[in-house]
């Protein structure tokens, strides 16, 4: 059986790559340079290039069609939020060769949307940040609204974290505000592309993400971690994370969600706890693998293997349980983190209240070995993706 992976160079596609490999399949690995962390793995037995997916989405889209028609992989796993909506959008032609594990384009793509995934949410009555939709740099009626409550700090989110241009696929930057001042020079530096933005207020508490995949409309597994360290410091990807029960209402909150988009395959929904009142508030989901994906196998969820059986439609066994408190590690990403910390100010990081110190999170980061922590790149028994990540970095790449 063959799985053709993208996005060769996504630390979640090495993850799959290791899975995979393990349980047997011929792991293909696509990617636009070669190599690449998941073509290092000693799980991948054959690797190509194709066309940037964010530079030419038209030239990637042909070059997955070709590699589908000549390879005829049973199942392929798009990794990034770029790569599996353009995926999905092909989803009809792509299936004549491999089966894909998610359900539509449209469920894909509203799922994509904080607007659309804000709306739902309010329609299911599931706790969200206070947001106002800024549909253009020039919307007074949102900013009047705004006005009515001026609770800084806001933060500043783009509907969409890559938006599409004739250029390709841009990133799209979140923003913090602490004045009124400072909101409006923002508002001015957001392309065109990127309204409506959601003008949130910021929640101060840990993130919590609800990592599940879907089998014919129900959910056949659920893991929870919590983020202990995070790059940039004051919140973005995180780079020490730890196993934990899942919280049964976030739970129950995801699966309503995502059964109202139809969903099927894997998918991610985060909340973060206020610590103002101790609930919990919805930020986003993201329709695709994740980037602490390693840990979740780590700890006894095995989501590429999951999702490669709901490609293929095999009858599968709930996953009911999982080890708590393992912990997975992305070194370089934490050294990242800590460098960040003690070259920037808090003012200029953005930092919360209550954050650590300087001192205790160097003594944090030093605890370099422990029980149950893992590492997400070094494996001892598949090295060769961890030196070409050293490699590159002190080349600079």
């Amino acid at each position: 059986m063959k799985v053709l992976v993208t996005d060769g160079c996504n630390r979640a596609a090495l993850a799959i790559t290791r899975s995979l490999g393990k349980a047997g399949f011929d792991v293909f690995v696509g990617s636009e340079e070669l190599p690449c962390l998941a073509s290092a793995s000693k799980y991948c037995r054959k690797s190509f290039l194709y066309p940037s997916p964010y530079d030419d989405p038209r030239l990637f889209s042909k070059r997955i069609r070709e590699l589908t028609e000549s390879e005829k992989p049973d199942v392929l796993l798009p990794v990034s939020e770029s790569t599996t909506l353009m995926i999905m959008a092909e989803k009809e032609n792509l299936e004549e060769f491999c089966s894909i594990p998610f359900s539509s384009y449209n469920s894909v793509n509203r799922a994509a949307s904080k607007y659309e995934v804000i709306e739902l949410a309010r329609k299911l009555d599931i706790p969200t940040p206070e947001t106002v939709f800024l549909e253009s740099p020039h919307d007074d009626d949102a900013l009047s609204r705004f006005n009515e409550t001026r609770n800084f700090p806001v933060v500043l989110k783009p509907s969409r974290s890559r938006t599409m241009d004739m250029a390709g696929w841009r990133f799209a930057e979140v923003k913090y505000a602490t004045d009124y001042s400072e909101l409006e020079t923002i508002i001015d530096h957001f392309a065109p592309e990127t309204y409506p933005i959601l003008l949130q207020e910021r929640i101060y508490g840990p993130g919590v993400g609800i990592f599940v995949c879907f089998n014919q409309g129900e959910m056949i597994a659920a893991f929870s971690h919590e983020r202990i360290r995070e790059k940039p410091p004051s919140g973005g990807v995180s780079v020490l994370r730890e196993s934990v029960p899942v919280n049964p209402l976030l739970k129950t909150q995801s699966e309503k969600l995502l059964k109202e988009l139809g969903w099927r395959g894997v998918a991610m929904v985060e909340f973060k706890k206020d610590n103002r009142a101790g609930d919990y508030k919805l930020m986003e989901i993201n329709g695709r693998f994740w980037g602490s994906l390693q840990l979740a196998i780590d700890a006894g969820v095995d989501f590429p293997l999951l999702s490669t059986k709901v490609a293929l439609g095999e009858n599968i066994q709930p996953v009911e349980s999982y080890k708590i408190g393992v912990k997975t590690r992305w070194f370089w990403g934490d050294l990242d983190a800590l460098l960040s910390l003690l070259i920037k100010s808090a003012d200029q990081l953005k930092l919360p209240e209550g954050f650590p110190g300087r001192l205790k999170y160097f003594y944090d980061f030093c605890k370099f070995w422990g029980k149950d922590l893992n590492y997400e790149i070094l494996k001892k028994d598949d090295i060769k993706p961890w030196f070409l990540e050293t490699r590159r970095r002190f080349l600079g790449k």
